[in-house]
């Protein structure tokens, strides 16, 4: 299996080694065969090769069996033109691999739940499925500049029937191996494009999904309920940018956002990333926790290597690290053994 790697900037180099030293020994342990290719996206790209999705890379990309990422960005490319500024990189590959549906889960750990800022998040195991390539992240976009002699920009957020109905498929689907209920997350109130969504869905639970239980609610709504009752989702179905915020304010509910994996999806190859950033403050300290990466790469054996049975084990090894007390900086506390970025990668393949 052809695995393009592209550690990106920041602690991104550092969690990526963590996970494929995890990806090896799951390998070995399996007999699964695997091949690595090392490419640039995101500001490293920039810097090497002008751009921040350089051909080489989509090239790899489309060519692999899956694509592991570790992170992009970062303060010292604040400053570059905003065509190439590194997150568009992370836009371009998206795109380019049509990777219209991201999958976030976010179970709390036994392990990490006193860690929560909120007091109540017992029993939270929720999926967001987010659309990925649609909205006002891909619509038109006109920079500032003077309008009738005030300075004016604007965004279009545009969707179209089949990006919405390939999305919520999606979020339905995956219902039905979860516990039967999608919460469908708009702005009906105010946005046409979300009045659109919002009856897009209803018609397709209606016609397809009569057994999974469907409800709306708006996203500022939603953003509350997370914090309030976040045990009360199941799958939550969203667009672009809304599935972008919630999805991070989701991932601090187990206690920290280097916990977290991510699918990206669609028809062809697909892309694993932990939900974090590049973190450029502790980057080649060895103290980022790479579990959400190595959580990633379970999610790729799972979707994109469709061995579910290598994910599993990750899964469980990760579990069976964190059980014997080891953490990193960002979770360590009274009692527990605090390990580097390689250590956690290193027991994880040891546990496995």
């Amino acid at each position: 299996m052809k695995i393009t790697l592209l550690p990106g900037d920041g602690i991104g180099p550092e969690i990526v080694s963590a996970a494929v030293a995890v990806m090896d020994a799951a390998a070995a342990k399996f007999k699964v065969g695997l091949e690595y290719e090392t490419c640039n996206l995101g500001g490293c790209a920039i810097d090497a090769e002008g751009v921040p999705f350089p051909e080489t890379t989509k090239k790899s990309a489309e060519n692999a069996d899956a694509v592991l990422l570790g992170a992009v960005g970062g303060p010292k490319w604040d400053s570059v033109a905003p065509e190439i500024r590194p997150e568009k990189g992370l836009l371009q590959i998206r795109k380019a691999l049509g990777l219209y549906c991201n999958l976030r889960p976010m179970k709390v750990s036994r392990f990490t739940a006193h860690l929560s800022p909120l007091k109540k998040v017992d029993g939270t195991d929720l999926l967001i499925v987010r659309e990925l390539t649609g909205g006002i992240y891909f619509g038109q976009h006109n920079e500032a500049a003077m309008v009738d002699g005030v300075e004016t920009a604007s965004d279009v957020d545009l969707y179209t029937r089949p990006e919405v109905e390939r999305i919520a498929k999606k979020a339905f689907e995956a219902a039905k191996g979860r516990r039967g209920k999608v919460t469908s997350v708009d702005k009906a109130n105010v946005l046409a494009e979300s009045r659109m969504w919002r009856r897009i869905v209803t018609d397709m639970q209606k016609k397809d999904y009569p057994d999974i239980e469907l409800d709306h609610m708006y996203v500022d709504n939603c953003a509350m309920q997370l914090v309030l009752n976040s045990a009360r989702f199941d799958v939550i179905l969203t667009n672009n940018i809304f599935g972008d915020i919630l999805s991070d304010e989701a991932s601090v509910l187990g206690g920290s956002i280097g916990l977290l994996p991510s699918a990206s999806l669609g028809d062809g190859t697909g892309l694993y990333e932990p939900i974090h950033g590049s973190a450029p403050d502790i980057a080649g300290q060895g103290i980022a926790n790479p579990t959400g990466t190595i959580l990633s790469a379970a999610m790729l054996f799972r979707y994109s290597l469709n061995r579910a049975d290598v994910a599993d084990a990750i899964e469980e090894a990760v579990d069976k690290v964190y059980a014997e007390g080891y953490r990193t900086p960002d979770l360590a506390g009274e009692g527990m053994k605090k390990v580097s970025t390689a250590e956690m990668g290193e027991l994880v393949a040891k546990a496995l």
